[in-house]
């Protein structure tokens, strides 16, 4: 019971709890991301393949934002702010300014997410293939 399973749960329930916050209010959630994005972008080497995997949350979260997709439940957005927030948070439980140490835990709490919402994130996945597949080159 009090594995990392366990761990990652009460991490998740303290994010989430400000991931409320955001549900509502795209100016602050797009300023989050934004954030989120710089991060990932220079720590890029150090994310490796943990980088795809928050990626697909930033698109999650941008399209619910912008009301293209909502075939997601609002426990599922606010567990993906959740885990964006601790991303960004630089006091987590590895602090972010232990080189080498500090991402690790907020890898394993991306991954832990993934796992969580994985049914629904793969939905998002296959509306965001469609969705691509057909726009129409002349509105590039």
């Amino acid at each position: 019971m009090f594995g990392k399973n366990f761990f990652f749960e009460k991490e998740q329930q303290v994010y989430n709890k400000e991931a409320r916050n955001y549900i509502d209010n795209p100016k602050k959630t797009l300023g989050l991301l934004n954030k989120a994005i710089r991060m990932a972008n220079d720590r890029k080497e150090i994310l490796g393949e943990t980088r795809e995997k928050l990626q697909l949350f930033f698109d999650l979260i941008k399209a619910y934002s912008k009301g293209e997709y909502k075939d997601v439940s609002n426990g599922t957005i606010v567990t993906v702010i959740g885990a964006i927030l601790y991303f960004v948070s630089p006091l987590d439980f590895v602090p972010d300014f232990i080189i080498g140490l500090g991402i690790i835990d907020d890898a394993a709490v991306i991954g832990y997410t993934l796992k969580k919402i994985s049914k629904e994130l793969e939905g998002f996945q296959r509306w965001k293939n469609l969705s691509a597949n057909n726009k129409n080159p002349l509105d590039l």
